[in-house]
């Protein structure tokens, strides 16, 4: 029984709200076998979690900023979840039902499962309890597919990122971390992009979390300062294989688009 988790924002703006209902309700959809866990104590999360009758856990600790600190978030899912698999997702990504299809697909031991999103305009609740819904939004004709820096899921063995730092949740720099640790330990990475169309609902970014501020705000410097420098180089262009349609897939051309980014990363930047 897979356990996802995620760390909403409060759901006192209109479109958030609507977001990330959409969100958690399609987790609650993929099936009896998922467990689900909303983290924090945000207006709106206990009600959406009594409503869908999911867990909640509220106290995770926060940095000076007031900000969730993803190493309490899933040092508390370890402690709680009675599953071996956890899959931490950011609150306003749609999982589609076919998401329960990869498992038989991953590896027995270590890996890490993540993939590319698809960037949608989503402007009101989604009947999930149609069995068209997918058809209806029109995924690939009306969104975009985002670059392979974008991360906002990750699928992994509960053992694995246990040391995860204090990085500040939806600040940059500690999905590039994840990328790095998994390559760092020789962990399986799989991008199983070939294999679901995960989408994310486009959102207005906060002021300090929007164009150069995202990567200049004082969170972002932390978060970068633990991920070090090198880490943002890393990314799914790095996976060692490819969850298509039929199975896994080696990616030959890894360690070049590495290389490619390592040389204009040293000599540009």
């Amino acid at each position: 029984m897979p356990t996802i988790f995620t760390i909403p924002k409060p759901f006192t703006d209109a479109q958030i709200k609507i977001i990330q209902t959409n969100a958690i309700t399609s987790w609650t959809k993929l099936g009896l076998g998922f467990e689900i866990i909303l983290i924090g104590d945000e207006a709106g999360i206990t009600e959406i979690a009594e409503k869908l009758n999911i867990k909640q856990i509220k106290d995770v600790k926060k940095n000076e900023f007031g900000t969730p600190l993803l190493s309490s978030a899933f040092t508390l899912v370890r402690e709680l979840s009675q599953s071996e698999i956890l899959i931490y997702v950011n609150s306003d990504i749609i999982f589609p039902p076919n998401l329960n299809n990869i498992f038989k697909f991953l590896p027995k031991g270590d890996f890490l499962a993540a993939g590319r999103r698809w960037d949608l305009d989503v402007g009101e609740l989604i009947d999930f309890n149609r069995p068209d819904w997918e058809e209806e939004l029109k995924i690939k004709k009306n969104g975009r597919l985002h670059s392979s820096a974008g991360i906002d899921y990750y699928i992994f063995p509960k053992n694995f990122l246990t040391n995860l730092p204090d990085f500040a949740v939806g600040r940059v720099g500690w999905d590039n971390w994840v990328i790095y640790e998994a390559k760092r330990k020789k962990i399986p990475l799989i991008d199983i992009t070939g294999f679901t169309s995960i989408i994310h609902q486009n959102h207005e970014y906060p002021p300090f979390n929007a164009g150069r501020e995202r990567k200049t705000n004082p969170e972002a410097k932390k978060n970068k300062t633990l991920a070090k420098e090198v880490c943002f180089i890393y990314n799914l262009e790095d996976v060692d294989f490819k969850l298509m349609p039929h199975g896994l897939k080696r990616n030959w051309f890894g360690w070049y688009s590495f290389l490619k980014r390592y040389i204009k990363y040293k000599f540009f930047y």
